[in-house]
Order: C-alpha cells, then sequence, then structure tokens
C-alpha cells in the first residue's frame, strides 16, 4: 500500500517541502508507492518579506505574486480547501467541504497571521506592512506624511523579528531624501529592556539608532491606541503621542491549530531538533507554526523544511533519521534605503551583526529575487 504524505499549507516551508521530497523521492513516487497532498487556502504564493519595500514604491505588486501551481512540482496533488480539523489521533485532516484526507505522515506549515484587534484602537489608529492591504495604506500614508512624530511600535509575538529595525532605518531614509526628516521625531518601542529579543542584535542597534537621532522606548508592552488623540499607551503606563503610528502587529498561528487543540496560540509545541511535534511520530511542524524560541523568518523556513525533506526521505526509504535540525538563521537586514548586513546564528552560536554596507544591500536585493528559486526547492 503507498505511503500519503499531507502537507497543509501553501506558504515557503510547505512548498520547499513537497518540492524537495519529490527530487528526493521521484521513484517512489513513480511506481505509485508514495503520494504527495498540499492543501492549501488560496491558488496564490505571495513572497512576503517583499511587502516591506511596498510603502516605500520599491517593488511592484504584481512581483509578490505567482500562482501555486506554478510554483509546486506538477507530481504533487494539489487542492484548494481550507484544513478545518487536524486530527492526529487518527491521521487524518478534515477540510472545510468535508472531504478527508488520511496520511501517513503530516507536514503542518500553516504560518501565523497578524492580529491587529488584539490590542484596542490598533485596526482604527495604526499602519503596518505585514499584509498587502496593510502596505499599500502605509504606502499612501508616507506619500502624504509632511513632518511630525512617527512611533514604530513593536508588539510580541511577530514574525520576520529583524523587520522592525528594518522599517525604522528605512523610515529615516525615506523621510530625508523626502525632505522632512528635519520635522520628524521617530520613537521605537519594543516590549522588553533593549531593542532586539537577540541581545547581541540589541546592542547593534544602539549605536545604529544613535547615528540616526532614533528615540526608543523599551518595557513598552502596547495596553491600547486612541485613533482620535493620536496616542499609543504601554501596560506599563507611559502614553506617546503620534502623527504616524507605524506597527508591528502582534501575531497568532491559524485558526486550524486552535480549532484542533493543537497549541496555544496557533503554536504547535515541537522538538527544536526533530520538528515532529510533541509526542508525535509522523506529525512535523515546520515555518512559524512551531513553538520553537527562534525567529519566524523565512530563513528558519527554509532551512526547518531542508531538515524535515532528508528526515522523511530516509524513513520511507531506509526506516532511519537523517539528521537533527541545529537552530540555524541567516538573514539580510536592511539598515537604510541603500545600506544592509546581516546576522547568522543557530542554537549554540549567537549572532553577530556587522558594519552596514552598500553591498550587503545589494546582496539582499539580490536574494529577494532568488526567492522563487528557493521556494521550489533549487537553492
Amino acid at each position: 500500500m503507498s505511503k500519503h504524505i499531507v502537507i497543509v499549507g501553501g506558504g515557503l516551508a510547505g512548498t520547499i517541502v513537497a518540492n524537495g521530497l519529490c527530487r528526493q523521492l521521484g521513484g517512489e513516487m513513480r511506481s505509485g508507492a508514495i503520494r504527495i497532498t498540499m492543501i492549501a487556502n488560496t491558488d496564490k504564493h505571495m513572497y512576503q518579506p517583499g511587502l516591506l519595500y511596498v510603502p516605500f514604491g520599491k517593488i511592484r505588486e504584481a512581483e509578490l505574486f505567482r500562482d501555486q501551481r506554478k510554483v509546486l512540482d506538477r507530481r504533487v496533488t494539489f487542492t484548494i480547501d481550507p484544513a478545518k480539523n487536524i486530527d492526529v489521533e487518527n491521521n487524518r485532516v478534515v477540510c472545510e467541504s468535508g472531504k478527508t484526507y488520511n496520511y501517513d505522515y503530516v507536514v503542518i506549515a500553516t504560518g501565523s497571521r497578524i492580529r491587529p484587534e488584539n490590542i484596542k484602537g490598533m485596526a482604527e489608529g495604526a499602519h503596518w506592512f505585514y499584509d498587502l492591504d496593510g502596505a499599500r495604506k502605509m504606502r499612501q500614508a508616507l506619500a502624504e506624511f509632511t513632518g511630525g512624530k512617527i512611533v514604530v511600535n513593536v508588539n510580541a509575538p511577530h514574525k520576520c523579528p529583524v523587520a522592525p529595525l528594518e522599517i525604522t532605518f528605512m523610515l529615516y531614509d525615506f523621510l530625508k531624501a523626502k525632505g522632512v526628516m528635519d520635522k520628524t521625531e521617530i520613537t521605537y518601542t519594543y516590549p522588553i529592556g533593549r531593542l532586539h529579543a537577540l541581545e547581541p542584535v540589541a546592542h547593534w542597534a544602539v549605536p545604529e539608532f544613535d547615528k540616526f537621532g532614533i528615540k526608543s522606548e523599551t518595557f513598552f508592552n502596547t495596553k491600547e491606541v486612541d485613533p482620535k488623540k493620536k496616542t499609543i499607551t504601554s501596560e506599563e503606563g507611559t502614553t506617546l503621542p503620534y502623527d504616524l503610528l507605524v506597527t508591528i502587529p502582534p501575531h497568532n498561528g491559524a485558526q486550524v491549530i486552535l480549532d484542533s487543540n493543537l497549541g496555544a496560540g496557533g503554536w504547535v509545541p515541537t522538538g527544536r531538533e526533530t520538528l515532529l511535534r510533541d509526542g508525535s511520530t509522523n506529525v512535523f511542524v515546520v515555518g512559524d507554526t512551531t513553538n520553537i524560541p527562534i525567529s519566524k523568518a523565512g530563513s528558519t523556513a527554509h532551512f526547518e523544511a531542508d531538515t524535515i525533506v532528508d528526515n522523511l526521505t530516509s524513513l520511507l526509504q531506509e526506516g532511519t533519521w537523517a539528521r537533527n535540525y541545529d537552530g540555524k538563521v541567516f538573514c539580510f537586514v536592511e539598515t537604510g534605503m541603500n545600506t544592509g548586513t546581516y546576522v547568522w546564528f543557530n542554537y549554540t552560536t549567537p549572532p553577530n551583526p556587522g558594519p552596514p554596507s552598500q553591498m550587503l544591500h545589494w546582496f539582499k536585493l539580490a536574494y529577494n529575487r532568488l526567492y522563487w528559486l528557493s521556494a521550489r526547492g533549487l537553492l
């Protein structure tokens, strides 16, 4: 009897897993010994990191999207039917249509979603760039902005942990080029007592902020936004006025994870080295969906997906485990409109950001263009 692998989620992580398995298990798929099904919510694949550039007019919206069917290996059975329940006790996924997919192995790649509505007044009073509609509105707000107080407000948890720093530096350069930075004050808020969750990154950011005169307010856990008064208030009792509020909204995992009782907040308890759901031997979790205390970033999803491909292939072909995930993350960091740096780290090696340079900015832009090759599992 053939083995069935079901992948729930059509984002970067799930797509890399599907395409990687097709390359590794081509012979078994031709013989019918293995089948792969992907269950997705949409027929479009979005390049999510590109949203960072939309507010500044640095990318065309059409560049963000491809047809998922064209990104996915043709041997994968692709269905658009949102998962309603992932039943790990009975090895099946039930979709909104009522159709049920039984599996031998499941890969949960359901990602994360922004939840500005979780904070009073945020949806009405703030701008963000974590979805296309928000990025469009922020682009319009920046076009109309002529100076004043900007608050860049960071909430947790959120994906792409360097994005708050990137948007802050890019705002500075954009407004300087527009000729209004001399009439503008930028204040950056963060929930803990430093500028970033990763201590070396936080230490690196301090002199960079000082260089540009960017203010900061740490221990700022957002309580509410008042769109009429144009203020944002923290649980700690600090209130900041703003003319433009740019927020990194809090994130949750997918609703199907909550509905399936697989993890609080939509995050699935996951072995940090095995990427198996705690207590399971045939349920892999990848990308933002895990509760592993490591960056929810595209490169994290990529390195985790590669690990799962190797392990699933080894289990199916040889009945043995291949390797553990070492926590590897690599992220380019925009430090303005024309400069960048990068961070690399894993479970045992902390990040060590280097001096920003124009060359690293161009490396990031080149890497952006290679995204679709990554999704196809070719990089």
